[in-house]
């Protein structure tokens, strides 16, 4: 069972945020800034790449949860930032959806992708 999944069924501790009956919201343990707050189905869904349209509803849900937690923390005026990792080359650790919800201080996007011949650090 994923480290996520864990975390639902209560058999791990996370210092949760909100939850209701689809989705449930955490604070990450390496913060990105002062809020970042994963946010996942209770459902568990590998990766965005394992969608189905069925899964439509629960992911809408996902994103109005994460517009709560950014109200709830005072994010909303100043703005924030949504992400979805996905797999290896997107930087997804955990095999269970996530969204991050990251925000409290000016962000930026510092992203250099790979030139041929270069390795991925893993």
């Amino acid at each position: 069972m994923c480290l996520f999944c864990q975390f639902v069924k209560g058999e791990k501790k996370a210092e949760v945020v909100y939850q209701d009956e689809k989705v449930f919201a955490f604070k990450d343990i390496n913060p990105l800034a002062p809020v970042h707050i994963l946010i996942i189905p209770k459902k568990h869904i590998s990766s965005i790449a394992e969608i189905e349209k069925g899964d439509t509803e629960l992911l809408g849900k996902m994103i109005l949860a994460a517009k709560k937690i950014a109200d709830d923390f005072g994010l909303s005026e100043k703005g924030y930032k949504l992400l979805f990792r996905v797999k290896e080359y997107g930087g997804q650790v955990i095999e269970h959806i996530h969204l991050h919800l990251i925000g409290g201080a000016p962000l930026y996007e510092d992203i250099h992708p790979l030139t041929e011949g270069d390795e991925l650090e893993k």
